[in-house]
């Protein structure tokens, strides 16, 4: 990083601590989607570009597909899906989505909306109603914040030093911990579990996310199955920082009967998604 970038960085970098320290010093708290109440320290627009700039770097480091089928098939899913959300969300998030070309079976979603699907994850998901439960339970990770609650955890159980240390130096070894925090996870090497409390919180609101665009809940219980049944013995990328699936599956069950009805307002409504490679 040249001189001027590094202390355009630390520039950023110091005016988010000090914004952190007055979130702190006034006991900052959100509600998320489902009510709960939760640290959220940053702004958002910090993390936006936050999450910009790690997105440009996924780029970078990995292929987007070449294949036009997928890109359709995906930005399909996702438009579904984007379309369900009430306008403060489309307004504070630029959603945009990316089909990276590798064999993970993975996905991401970061502050901003910026997210990822890999190819190998198309190759697991047997329809567009499961492809549309990964992409929803991301989604929802952005809409609850979670993000933000990760970073402002580790901001309020570490040294606020440290975290400029991190943002202000793109070389230093432990900026692939804050890409973590923000929702990359495997796809940085950096295996930093979500909370059982972010999982079921995600799961619940990518459910009613998906039910109301009009593709089928139940179809997220085998999507489930099916991770479990490609793994190997071992779990894939994208589970490696989750709770097991029977986990999951369990938490979907008990969220089902209140999706279903959502599921079947959106036919009676005419929202029937018709996405397919």
């Amino acid at each position: 990083m040249n001189v001027q970038l590094r202390r355009s960085a630390l520039h950023r970098a110091s005016r988010l601590l000090l914004a952190a320290c007055a979130g702190v010093a006034l006991v900052a708290c959100s509600t998320s989607p489902t009510g709960r109440s939760q640290l959220a320290f940053f702004p958002q627009g910090e993390l936006n570009r936050m999450g910009l700039a790690a997105y440009e770097q996924m780029k970078e480091q990995t292929p987007a597909t070449d294949s036009d089928a997928k890109r359709a098939y995906v930005q399909c899913i996702t438009d579904a899906l984007i379309a369900e959300l009430d306008s403060r969300d489309q307004r504070r998030h630029d959603w945009e989505v990316t089909v990276f070309e590798d064999d993970a079976v993975n996905a991401f979603a970061l502050p901003g909306g910026k997210m990822g699907v890999y190819t190998g994850l198309l190759d697991v998901a047997d329809n567009q109603h499961q492809v549309a439960t990964v992409m929803g339970h991301e989604i929802g990770h952005v809409l609850a914040d979670h993000g933000n609650e990760r970073m402002s955890t580790a901001f309020a159980t570490s040294a606020g030093l440290q975290v400029v240390q991190i943002i202000g130096d793109d070389g230093s070894p432990q900026r692939a911990q804050i890409l973590g925090l923000l929702g990359l996870g495997a796809q940085v090497g950096i295996m930093l579990p979500f909370s059982r409390t972010h999982e079921r919180e995600a799961d619940v609101i990518g459910l009613d996310l998906m039910a109301r665009a009009g593709f089928d809940p139940q179809e997220s219980v085998r999507l489930w199955q099916n991770m479990a049944d490609a793994s190997g013995g071992q779990p894939p990328e994208f589970l490696s920082t989750h709770p097991a699936h029977g986990t999951r599956i369990r938490n979907l069950q008990d969220h089902m009967p209140d999706a279903m009805e959502k599921y079947e307002a959106a036919r009676q409504a005419g929202k029937r998604p018709q996405c397919s490679l």
